[in-house]
């Protein structure tokens, strides 16, 4: 309750930032308001109104010396419908106003809506002298409206974008300014290109270069969408671009609906790197090709007559232009075509792949992280690399590696760079998760990192529990002392079938209580507990009750078992009451006096303290949080671990950029709920309705 009430105060204090931080834009914003309240243009049309003539720019105007015109035209609109547009369009100046300040906002708005404006003039003037029936017709067209100094500064914005995002939104502007100028060949599009290109070439913010394969795959996905943008348009409507005029091919609905549904299959398939998808693009751009060529000869042989363009129903230098295009994408695709070599469920790595077995001589043989033992449960999958080896779970789409890589520690970074290789070639989405501060300094630069729980170590060397900080754990182990509790670390298989059978109970017990079935990938179950490597901490009452239990995954360094995990955490009801801090001191004090360093009580997930200005981040996780805490009580847990005064290190989840962040989500949530049905996953949503006490 209280975050979202410090959230709805925050949205006055973030309007009046806005405010103080873009007065230029929201100045202009309200003279235009205001220009289209005292003519009437905000109701209707503009170009209707007797002052239209005086204040449009254009060739026609500045032929007439109305040189004032760039400067009067940019304050109208030429009609109603379009000030939706014109005002959103603003959102770039506020942004790059923002970001860099007023006057480089005014200098690309001014600049970019001016030079627009001359260089469409200056274009029209020359090409109309030629015999361009399109120039001819846009010479004589008048124009208002702030377009030209809008698009220039959201081509400025683009330019403050992180990348992959920058080079994604320059293609995508570029793409638009394309088509529209293309097809629809209108005076404002046409200066939305110059405006477009006067920053493409000042800013030079627009770098693609040594581009990897997913960004390979994303511009191939970008240019099929405007490809077939072209198409729908040419279905659509008729059109009247630069390269001629097109009459609509007609069709059903059902036509166009199969005809967008195979576009954006094709699409989504050259984003997920599918070689079918790369061979039918690659065929229907020859085609196209193909059909371009064709119509060249013909047009050499008949000289544009009537049968030319009987062929395709319009001007065919229009199908020559779409055939040129078709050429760019075919070599394009050509030039990258290992990047769609992905098959469905590819192995990945270096053959043979490695088994269980293999991940366990590594783990012995070089050492591994706190979480690493869990490399080895049910679900993994593996990976070979050049010099080690990773463990991953298929998971959406996703290759969802856990921890860090196994190996020699010279090898990891090598590693980590062939697993995110290997990944984007069989399609899928590199991810690593609950990874360490090495692993985060070996992904490519621009990898991002979100925290997903701090790994709480405790140092057993010189370990003593004295002092004010241990006085929950002292009197758990003073009481357990007088009411004759026992402690005992033990294996499974070395326990009775009466023990077995307690343990089993208890465990049942403690999953029939939750709406949602054990959790896995980074929580394990009693099934991982049989593994003989795995030590069990046991409380056992007077009675020969077992009152609670721990599970403990070893550790390994170079030279043996450095250290200890806790994984399993399970207690009888109406048992013992501080059995766990019991369970935990005890195990402590025999780790040490077995010579092991540490004692690791594992992150509990999402219970990071985030600094105040993380963001959307920090809503995110404390959203998470929210939902799963009435079933798995992170939080609480997390306070729990605290009474062991351990010293903390923050584990991550390693991601390319914010687009994979949702296949990530669901990988990761069937990662940890493999089993869970549809309707447990909702029974578990509607507990955000509830508190905690169960009240409404």
């Amino acid at each position: 309750m209280a975050t979202t009430q410090a959230s709805d105060a925050a949205t006055p204090r973030r309007f009046a930032a806005i405010v103080t931080k873009a007065p230029a834009t929201l100045v202009t914003v309200a003279a235009i308001l205001i220009a289209g309240l005292a003519t009437g243009a905000l109701w209707s049309p503009f170009v209707d109104h007797p002052l239209f003539e005086s204040v449009a720019y254009g060739l026609p105007a500045f032929a007439e010396g109305k040189f004032w015109t760039p400067l009067t035209g940019t304050f109208f609109v030429d009609h109603p419908v379009v000030y939706v547009f014109a005002i959103a369009s603003f959102a770039g100046m506020a942004f790059l106003e923002i970001r860099r300040g007023t006057r480089v906002a005014l200098a690309y708005f001014w600049i970019g809506q001016v030079f627009a404006i001359l260089a469409s003039a200056l274009f029209l003037w020359l090409a109309a002298l030629l015999p361009w029936p399109w120039a001819q017709l846009e010479a004589t067209v008048l124009d208002v409206g702030p377009s030209g100094g809008t698009v220039a500064c959201i081509a400025a914005a683009i330019g403050l974008f992180v990348q992959p995002w920058r080079v994604r939104a320059w293609l995508v502007l570029i793409a638009i300014s394309a088509v529209t100028l293309l097809f629809w060949g209108s005076l404002a599009d046409l200066e939305h290109a110059f405006a477009v290109g006067l920053v493409l070439v000042v800013d030079r913010s627009l770098k693609v270069q040594r581009t990897t394969v997913h960004e390979q795959r994303i511009i191939a996905g970008i240019a099929s969408l405007a490809l077939g943008a072209i198409l729908l348009l040419t279905t659509l409507a008729p059109t009247f671009g630069p390269f001629g005029r097109t009459e609509p091919v007609g069709g059903s609905l059902l036509d166009l609906a199969l005809d967008v549904a195979i576009i954006l299959i094709v699409s989504y398939g050259l984003v997920r790197g599918r070689r079918w998808a790369w061979v039918l693009t690659l065929i229907w751009g020859l085609v196209n090709v193909l059909v371009s060529l064709a119509l060249v000869v013909l047009l050499l042989a008949v000289l544009r007559d009537a049968e030319a363009d009987a062929v395709i129903g319009g001007d065919p230098s229009v199908a020559i232009a779409t055939g040129v295009l078709w050429l760019l994408m075919a070599v394009y695709l050509i030039v990258v075509r290992r990047a769609f070599a992905a098959r469905r469920r590819p192995e990945l790595g270096i053959a043979p792949p490695p088994t269980r077995a293999d991940v366990v001589r590594a783990l012995r043989t070089h050492g591994g992280g706190t979480l690493s033992w869990m490399t080895t449960w049910p679900y993994m999958q593996y990976a070979r690399t050049s010099a080690g080896i990773v463990a991953y779970q298929r998971r959406a789409g996703v290759a969802l590696m856990l921890a860090d890589p196994l190996g020699p520690d010279g090898s990891r970074d090598e590693s980590v760079v062939e697993f995110i290789d290997m990944a984007e070639h069989a399609g899928l989405v590199p991810c690593f998760f609950s990874s360490g501060d090495a692993t985060r300094a070996a992904v490519p630069d621009g990898w991002r990192s979100l925290v997903v729980a701090d790994d709480t170590i405790v140092d057993l060397e010189g370990l003593a529990f004295s002092g004010k900080r241990w006085a929950a754990v002292r009197g758990a182990l003073n009481r357990a002392e007088r009411e004759g509790m026992e402690f005992r670390l033990t294996r499974l298989a070395d326990e009775s079938w009466g023990i077995r059978a307690q343990l089993r109970a208890i465990s049942e017990q403690w999953v029939g209580d939750k709406d949602l079935p054990e959790m896995g990938f980074t929580l394990g179950t009693l099934d991982e507990a049989t593994d003989p490597e795995v030590r069990l901490a046991l409380a056992i009452s007077p009675k020969g009750d077992v009152d609670g239990f721990l599970s403990w995954l070893p550790v390994y360094g170079d030279s043996g078992i450095r250290g200890w995990t806790l994984d399993l955490m399970r207690r009888r009801e109406n048992g013992f009451g501080p059995v766990m801090e019991f369970l935990i001191g005890s195990s402590a004090q025999r780790f040490a006096e077995e010579g092991a360093a540490i004692m690791s009580l594992s992150g509990a997930p999402l219970t990071h303290d985030y600094p105040a200005d993380a963001g959307r981040i920090a809503e995110l996780s404390e959203l998470l949080a929210r939902v799963l805490e009435p079933v798995y009580g992170f939080q609480s847990l997390h306070r729990f671990k605290g009474k062991f005064n351990p010293r903390f290190e923050q584990l991550y989840l390693l991601y390319r950029d914010e687009a994979d962040l949702t296949r990530i989500g669901a990988a990761l949530t069937r990662a940890f709920l493999p089993d869970a049905s549809v309707r447990q996953f909702a029974g578990a949503g509607l507990q955000l309705v509830r508190r905690p006490d169960g009240a409404p």
